[in-house]
């Protein structure tokens, strides 16, 4: 009788303290839901965590394109806007086994007048411009920063990898 008496004290004390931590967690989950709309509705739109990014950090990405060519079919090119201002612009001939050239530098961005101007780390290369036409699209622009002219003039374009379906080139 006396291990009875000490077994259902036992099990009356768990249940009691099984109700008082149940109570306990119910209080502590409904102040931190609390605490978590008092936060949401504080922050709005994430206004208050968000900081400022600089416009030419915001315009990166791999551009492909087919540019015109005098004395080849075309040149496949790759420019590739990275981290730090750094680029990397690949152009293959499209010719009979033709090799990559690979050209790399530093690029700056002109917000205002919506140009990229690409300047190589190799000083026998020339400085080459591009003219922003939308964020998916950037078109060459001739040494005196003017847009080409003639019948290929729409040829100079490059355009982002997620505007395009396919980087496979064509040659007629």
């Amino acid at each position: 009788m006396k291990t009875m008496k000490k077994t259902l004290t036992f099990l009356g004390v768990l249940v009691l303290a099984n109700s008082t931590f149940a109570a306990t967690d119910l209080s502590a989950q409904q102040k931190f839901l609390e605490a978590r709309v008092a936060t949401h509705q504080q922050e709005g739109d994430h206004v208050n965590h968000l900081t400022a990014v600089e416009e030419s950090k915001k315009f990166r990405g791999v551009f492909y394109g087919f540019l015109p060519c005098d004395n080849c079919n075309g040149i496949k090119a790759t420019l590739s806007l990275k981290d730090n201002n750094n680029y990397l612009l690949v152009t293959q001939p499209a010719k009979e086994s033709s090799r990559e050239f690979y050209e790399k530098g530093k690029y700056t961005w002109d917000d205002e007048n919506k140009l990229v101007l690409l300047t190589p780390k190799n000083s026998e290369s020339n400085t080459k411009m591009y003219r922003i036409k939308d964020e998916g699209t950037l078109i060459q622009l001739n040494d005196d920063g003017k847009p080409f002219t003639g019948e290929k003039a729409d040829s100079y374009i490059l355009r982002r990898s997620d505007t395009v379906q396919t980087r496979e080139v064509h040659i007629h």
